[in-house]
């Protein structure tokens, strides 16, 4: 008589006990189909990845929109508990932001604009005050010319005016980018609820429908905070920078104060880029190296307290956000899609955390430890 596959395997378990789970066991076939799973997963995000670099034009300024009008819809509910219509809301609380940010906007524009129009001169007088830096430069060309380098040490060169149109142009949406930015945000914090609505009875399932309504609610409270929390702080080093460089010296100090309030949204990049602006600044301004520097060691020590004590205290009990996980953040979404990729950073990490608390909570089954 035949013996089937399935009988051999049972005949040598005398017992009638279940065959090993153990994933080292498992057919070769099993293993082919997780790794064609993983492979498609990888090829999904790569095609993920190119269509939001290259079309950034539009998804940019949509994503941009509906991040910020989610960090927005609690001031439109707060302004409907007070029989506001939502819609009425909307434009309000928009036209209430453009304004703030055009007024910070012309803060920082003014000092921009002449300095701008004095760019050789005032590298004229940078590299006067960099002279002190020669000799070392020197000593340094003479040992690579000792050690046989081929190439020595480059010179302090000023930056010349041709990168300011490119940097602008990079800096700058379109007006049609703008356009879409604004009418997508007030439409979204408009028809919020309902899109809300549509999201949760999508899912046919209670739990389905109970876990998104949760992971809704949790998004909206977090970047409403966040938004809050970080614009407050951020005001703060704002004024303490303007009380730096108003004690110091510098010039437009409220400019300067306006630019730190505005550098600040973008974590690590913005504070260090404001410090190299102090440095600039301070060296142009003052005859000496040292009072040149004043107000950019100050700087870094307020920005030390703030970005060591002051954030994580108030921030890190609402959502942690781990430090390697910010930079990986930044340095992807900076690199996708510029200064805007670099605002969206932190928001955007914050909703992948609560993603994965709800989909991925902590009392799941683990892997035994090694």
């Amino acid at each position: 008589m035949r013996v089937l596959p399935s009988e051999r395997l049972m005949s040598g378990n005398s017992e009638g006990e279940p065959l090993p789970e153990s994933r080292g066991e498992l057919p070769p076939v099993i293993r082919r189909t997780e790794f064609v799973a993983f492979a498609l997963a990888g090829l999904l995000l790569i095609a993920v990845v190119t269509v939001l670099y290259v079309g950034r034009a539009f998804f940019l300024p949509v994503v941009m929109a509906f991040v910020t009008g989610t960090m927005l819809s609690p001031a439109a509910n707060f302004l409907e508990r007070y029989k506001v219509p939502r819609g009425l809301g909307a434009v309000l609380i928009v036209i209430a932001g453009t304004t703030v940010v055009a007024f910070v906007v012309a803060l920082i524009a003014s000092p921009v604009m002449e300095w701008s129009t004095r760019l050789p001169e005032l590298g004229a007088q940078l590299k006067d005050k960099l002279h002190v830096f020669n000799r070392p430069l020197a000593l340094w060309r003479e040992l690579q010319g000792m050690i046989g380098g081929s190439e020595g040490f480059p010179s302090i060169e000023m930056p010349k005016v041709e990168w300011v149109q490119p940097t602008l142009e990079f800096l700058s949406p379109t007006f049609t980018e703008f356009l879409l930015f604004f009418v997508t945000l007030i439409l979204f914090i408009a028809s919020w609820r309902d899109l809300r609505r549509a999201m949760i009875m999508t899912f046919s399932d209670r739990d389905a429908r109970l876990r998104t309504l949760r992971i809704l609610n949790e998004i909206e409270v977090h970047l409403g905070n966040y938004l809050l929390t970080v614009t407050l702080i951020n005001v703060g080093v704002g004024i303490g920078t303007g009380l730096i460089c108003a004690l110091t010296g510098m010039p437009n100090p409220a400019g300067l104060g306006a630019l730190a309030a505005t550098l600040n949204f973008i974590p690590i990049i913005g504070p260090v880029a404001m410090f190299v602006v102090l440095v600039v600044v301070g060296l142009v301004a003052f005859p000496t190296i040292g009072g040149g520097l004043m107000a950019a060691l100050a700087f870094g020590g307020l920005t030390f307290l703030e970005g060591h004590f002051i954030t994580p205290t108030i921030i890190g009990r609402r959502l942690a956000l781990n430090a390697l996980a910010v930079l990986l953040a930044l340095a992807f979404w900076t690199w996708m899609w510029g200064p805007m990729g670099a605002f969206l950073s932190s928001p955007l990490l914050i909703m992948a955390l609560i993603l994965k608390e709800h989909l991925l909570p902590t009392d799941a089954p683990h892997l035994p430890q090694a």
